[in-house]
């Protein structure tokens, strides 16, 4: 069955672009990606994704499109289909993308009205090797999102966009897998919003010279360092200038796309962050409220 396979990038619109520009590129440890219509794009340097990050200037702060990769053009075709059929709002068809990369794919609005693309034949942007203590991120890990009702939107996930359930926390957070990654893509109660994007780095080493690296720049930490349970990967998280939140992680659990089984983890004391030690927690985060774009396509 056709499937989503990965994440590409995700697309933030904000009034003040320079101040973001710098934050990806001299703090948070991106690449610029050269381009010639307005827009700043950033690519990660352990990935050969053209670009994992695409600012454009706004008047308000909000989400422009998530980008979700699939394996062919047969595949981009079938999941529209499949979006159709669901009775999602299509913002534009499968055609040849005009962005940086090029490539082959649609847009839509899921039912909560956050902007989605997805493409197959987008151009690698070629990588490095990565090497421990470089502390930048290798390429996008996860995104996760809010949503008024956050198992309806598992279920969409799932049902239409191919992704597999890998585990609850407690009834109010699902985990869910679109390759060998515990989780691509994670759902919780709220407004229909992005919570945050996260970044793997190669080591705990890296992420801690990152926090440090961060620190210095006058980004300081909202919550970590610490390691979930579901997944076992690490974290901190921070937010840009344009205040969307982020994240370092590392050693994310892989496991078996077609036969993991999925379980419930107990909320507790030790299971949001395993080590106990680390500053903030959840209430530390951005409170979500509504994406102010819902349902609005971005122009590009």
């Amino acid at each position: 069955m056709s499937r989503v396979t990965d994440i590409r990038y995700v697309g933030y619109a904000m009034p003040d672009m320079a101040a973001e520009r710098a934050f990806y590129a001299d703090t948070w440890g991106l690449e610029p990606v050269p381009s010639d219509d307005g827009m700043a794009y950033f690519k990660a340097q352990g990935d050969d994704e053209h670009h994992v990050v695409r600012l454009r200037e706004d008047a308000t702060e909000h989400v422009d499109v998530i980008a979700l990769a699939t394996e062919s053009r047969a595949d981009v075709e079938a999941l529209h289909d499949r979006v159709v059929a669901a009775g999602c709002r299509i913002i534009f068809a499968p055609r040849d993308l005009a962005s940086p990369g090029g490539g082959y794919g649609f847009r839509f609005f899921s039912p909560d009205g956050l902007p989605f693309e997805v493409s197959s034949d987008v151009a690698p942007a070629g990588k490095r090797t990565m090497a421990r203590w470089d502390a930048v991120p290798q390429k996008i890990s996860h995104i996760v999102l809010h949503s008024p009702d956050h198992k309806a939107a598992v279920q969409f996930f799932i049902d239409v966009l191919g992704f597999r359930l890998s585990d609850w926390l407690g009834d109010f957070m699902a985990f869910l897998r679109c390759n060998e990654a515990h989780h691509r893509v994670a759902f919780l109660p709220g407004p229909p919003c992005l919570n945050h994007v996260a970044y793997d780095v190669m080591t705990v080493d890296d992420m801690m010279r990152g926090i440090n690296r961060l620190r210095k720049q006058g980004t300081d930490i909202l919550w970590g360092p610490g390691r979930h349970t579901a997944g076992n990967n690490t974290f901190s998280y921070f937010t840009t200038p344009a205040c969307f939140a982020v994240e370092y992680t590392s050693e994310l659990e892989d496991v078996d796309f077609h036969t993991h089984e999925a379980k419930v983890h107990v909320p507790g004391p030790q299971v949001m962050d395993q080590w106990g030690v680390g500053v903030g927690g959840p209430q530390t985060m951005p409170h979500p409220k509504p994406d102010p774009a819902l349902f609005q396509p971005a122009a590009v």
